[in-house]
């Protein structure tokens, strides 16, 4: 189903601990059942490690590679150094072209659509509401109601949050 041209891709923003990938987790069961190809971008703030001292690849990055590929004939993993870290937009670009949605956790500051995720217990405060105006908050999928100017999703029911991401971006 995956079309040509722009990336198809939103945003799940939360405070730390709230829940975001295991929602995200069960959307991309949820959206495969249906037929649909997802991708996944989890953007982090610090700096992490992805292979492993003694492996072959981790050898050829450590002897100055600034790109290595490790490809079986399941699975491929590419790892690239930069010195600073490239824009989402051409990550989707770049590696994301042949699926139709890309759920991305992370990137509060970016400009893709968002939906932000919010549990009683971990605040008060609702991120798309902290005092600036953010037009790219599509929804908020919550543990209770709320009362706010944009849908809120039952974050327990996922079926309800795939169908929203269906209705609002992928038929678009």
């Amino acid at each position: 189903m995956a079309k040509k041209g722009k990336v198809r891709a939103v945003s799940f923003v939360a405070k730390s601990g709230t829940g975001k990938t295991t929602l995200l987790e069960k959307l991309i069961k949820e959206l495969c059942s249906r037929g649909y190809r997802v991708g996944a971008l989890k953007m982090v703030s610090r700096q992490f490690e992805i292979d492993q001292p003694g492996k072959d690849s981790y050898r050829l990055t450590s002897a100055g590679a600034e790109a290595t590929m490790v490809c079986s004939p399941g699975k491929l993993a590419f790892m690239q150094t930069h010195v600073d870290p490239p824009d989402v937009d051409e990550l989707l670009c770049r590696y994301f072209t042949e699926v139709d949605l890309v759920l991305v956790e992370g990137n509060k500051q970016g400009l893709l659509p968002k939906i932000e995720v919010f549990r009683k217990d971990r605040g008060e405060s609702l991120l798309c509401r902290d005092g600036r105006d953010d037009p790219t908050y599509l929804a908020v999928a919550s543990d209770c109601p709320l009362n706010l100017d944009i849908p809120v999703l039952d974050m327990n029911n996922v079926s309800e949050i795939a169908d929203f991401l269906v209705e609002k971006v992928l038929k678009k």
